[in-house]
């Protein structure tokens, strides 16, 4: 496949060229391919051809874009198990998450390639008999979309998607960590007939590569996905040129286990979000609130799940507990650890570095956490479960409630009306009810407070990418 011409020819010019970087197997640290460190100038011209392609892009009729999308996601289903080898090896998941994570771009390409058909526009009543009110939703212009490590395929898709749909001609930067995956996909989307000049990808420094992208007043609305720390740096940066903005930004869910609960059920789906991807999701639970009442008969279920756990090589189909993407986010969650047992946490499994080597982290569960924990303040992003009992709900929401961030949470019991009441108090963007599957393309994916601005997914995910367009027209 083209891609794998790419990190060849890349592998090539380093032996002689400092301006390639390599790119690292999380799993074993060996280098697996290079690619450019772009510079301002490869930005602005980056910026350029979109804004040069975006009048022809534009034009076409939504059933063009369609057909392209819908090309596009057939191909990616096509090479899903090259894409998900792909995946793994330089992000780390198991095998069988890079194909669920596969499967889920595929989703929102063929999801906006029929949202592509349904921008549809509105006639207002006028109050005056000699005019009509028009209201249209036009695509925005050049698009900047910053994409995180942690689901490269998927997160691309999710801003790529809808933009495209929408008539956007879109600079993608891809995480520094995962730049192959993003580069894998535009190939694809040059086979399934995206015009020249609609993408372009952009590698290399975060910081040299955003000053440009954040500056340019040909880019009309950026979107990013990653920490809150980055938000808010991003955002000053756009407030000179008044860009709109789509955040994702940090999580810290809570998972809320009522009385009447099923235990088994939430015994398993809590360490299906706990520890996928080793942790190191926005939407995966960082405390986990249960109820005196059955903490007990949790805890048991819980650790029965945990103990099948098996850290490894994410290309061996028995590994299920992945490596963290780097020395420093092993140094972070370390640190949050031992905070906790420092102020009294009780370590119940876990603790430490896996014996499976490099930045692998054992599956840790603590317990009697307590709110002046770094585990209680701040998103851990690792395989560190924080277990606290309650008798309470109202304090458990208020707890929730309290913290700067609001993108997820879940919330397990049996009694409908005790589960909306929860749900809908909560000050959060997303909640799972005995469900834990929330990025799903079709939903309105967000949060709110410093988790973030706007929605991706959904019918509400394209509308980011217009603006509305009011006509008054004279009779």
């Amino acid at each position: 496949m083209e891609w794998g011409r790419l990190t060849l020819a890349g592998a090539m010019a380093a032996q002689e060229d400092e301006n390639w970087t390599p790119v690292g197997d999380p799993a074993t640290g060996e280098t697996i391919g290079y690619v450019r460190m772009c510079s301002e100038d490869d930005t602005r011209e980056a910026v350029a051809s979109a804004h040069a392609a975006f009048a022809g892009w534009s034009g076409e009729a939504p059933q063009a874009r369609s057909a392209v999308l819908r090309r596009l996601a057939g191909l990616i289903s096509d090479h899903t198990e090259e894409l998900a080898t792909l995946l793994t090896t330089e992000q780390g998941k198991p095998l069988a998450e890079s194909r669920a994570e596969i499967a889920s771009a595929a989703g929102y390409f063929d999801f906006f390639a029929e949202e592509a058909r349904r921008v549809n526009g509105e006639i207002v009543a006028s109050p005056r008999a000699d005019s009509r009110i028009l209201v249209m939703h036009k695509p925005i212009g050049v698009v900047a979309a910053i994409t995180p490590w942690n689901f490269p395929v998927s997160m691309v898709a999710r801003k790529l998607a809808p933009a495209l749909a929408a008539g956007c001609t879109v600079v993608l930067k891809p995480a520094p960590q995962t730049p192959l995956c993003a580069l894998a996909l535009a190939a694809l989307c040059r086979m399934a007939g995206l015009p020249e000049g609609v993408l372009q990808v952009l590698t290399g420094d975060a910081a040299t590569i955003g000053a440009v992208l954040t500056q340019d007043p040909r880019v009309a609305f950026l979107s990013f996905t990653g920490s809150t720390a980055t938000g808010r740096l991003l955002y000053g940066q756009c407030a000179i040129t008044i860009k709109k903005l789509g955040l994702e930004l940090g999580g810290h869910a809570p998972f809320i286990v009522l009385p009447d609960a099923d235990l088994d059920k939430a015994a398993t789906l809590a360490v299906a979000a706990k520890f996928r991807n080793a942790g190191q999701t926005c939407v995966c639970p960082n405390r986990f609130f249960i109820h005196d009442e059955v903490y007990d008969d949790f805890l048991g279920r819980l650790l029965q799940q945990v103990d099948r756990l098996v850290p490894g090589d994410g290309r061996n189909p028995e590994s299920t507990l992945a490596p963290l993407i780097d020395e420093a986010a092993l140094t972070k969650v370390e640190r949050h650890v031992a905070d906790a047992v420092a102020k009294g946490a009780t370590l119940t499994r876990g603790g430490r570095r896996a014996a499976v080597g490099r930045t692998w982290y054992q599956a840790t569960v603590l317990e009697n956490v307590g709110p002046d924990m770094l585990v209680s303040c701040e998103e851990t992003f690792g395989p560190v479960a924080a277990l606290s009992r309650f008798t309470d709900v109202e304090q458990v929401k208020s707890a929730v409630n309290a913290s700067q961030y609001g993108l997820a949470g879940y919330v397990f019991g049996r009694d409908i009306s005790s589960l909306l009441k929860t749900a809908e108090s909560l000050d959060l963007g997303m909640v799972g009810i005995n469900a834990i599957h929330l990025g799903l393309e079709m939903a309105p994916i967000g949060g709110v407070k410093q988790s973030g601005l706007g929605r991706e997914g959904g019918h509400a995910g394209i509308l980011d990418y217009c603006e509305q367009q009011y006509l008054l027209v004279g009779l």
